[in-house]
């Protein structure tokens, strides 16, 4: 155990290598105030330890994340979902110095694929499974998926993603270089691990300023449009709808107001 030890997010040292893993596997790891404190407090842990040069994201259970917890939109909780930092889940929004992987066994889906879109690399099982089904609950990908989707992915299947809520198999997200590193069922994590050694062993400071060119960009204007799209959406009859269909297991009936 250590002081980034979370009851939703798990921190463990592995050398040089920090293992955060989502904890919330009755849930599918959807994201709520647990889950987004736990992974902001696992990031400055991560960023503040000099020893610690890397970081693998992993899961607990048979989802990656299903993304927010719908009961806390529903509910009109959605701020809880959040960090002042971080933004939605502690992460997406956040500013990191050191490299992040993504190890992905099962669906990453609506926000948990904005996790994964907030990394820097991702491993993934050929069980694996990604998608942005906002549209299909009458809500938008606001955590990133809106603009970081079609800067890893070509744009045409980015937009297939965002406009159907269809979902991208691993294999597919392997070709289109989504997925860095394909593996079998059950090694994500392990062969996350070894990649962030790899990494863990060059000069720390070069391999953070390198990550940093790399990142930098002007996302201040993306966020805020992402966001403005979200709170817009919210306001309408539809976005009440959509997760009120999804909990009561039916099909959502749009009026388009």
């Amino acid at each position: 155990m250590t002081n980034a030890d979370h009851e939703s997010v798990r921190f463990e040292r592995r050398g040089h290598v920090a293992v955060i893993t989502l904890n919330r596997p009755a849930m599918r790891n959807a994201v709520d105030a647990g889950i987004a404190q736990g992974l902001e407090l696992a990031i400055d842990t991560l960023d503040g330890t000099t020893e610690l040069r890397a970081g693998v994201l992993a899961a607990e259970g048979p989802a990656f994340c299903a993304g927010a917890d719908l009961r806390l939109i529903a509910e009109g909780r959605r701020e809880e979902m959040y960090t002042e930092r971080g933004g939605f889940a502690g992460l997406t929004a956040r500013s990191r110095i050191k490299p992040l992987i993504a190890a992905v066994e099962g669906p990453a889906v609506a926000g948990g694929m904005e996790l994964l879109l907030a990394c820097d690399m991702i491993v993934a099982s050929t069980g694996a499974i990604f998608a942005l089904p906002e549209v299909k609950r009458s809500l938008v990908a606001a955590g990133g998926g809106l603009f970081r989707a079609p800067q890893v992915l070509p744009r045409g299947v980015a937009l297939e993603m965002l406009l159907t809520g269809d979902p991208l198999s691993a294999a597919r997200a392997h070709e289109l270089g989504l997925v860095v590193e394909l593996c079998e069922a059950g090694e994500a994590t392990a062969r996350a691990i070894a990649l962030a050694k790899r990494i863990a062993v060059n000069a720390p400071l070069a391999v953070q300023r390198s990550l940093r060119e790399v990142t930098a960009s002007e996302e201040a204007e993306l966020w805020r449009r992402s966001r403005q799209a979200m709170d817009e959406i919210l306001r309408t009859e539809d976005a009440q709808e959509g997760p009120r269909a999804f909990l009561e297991r039916r099909s959502p009936e749009w009026s388009g107001r």
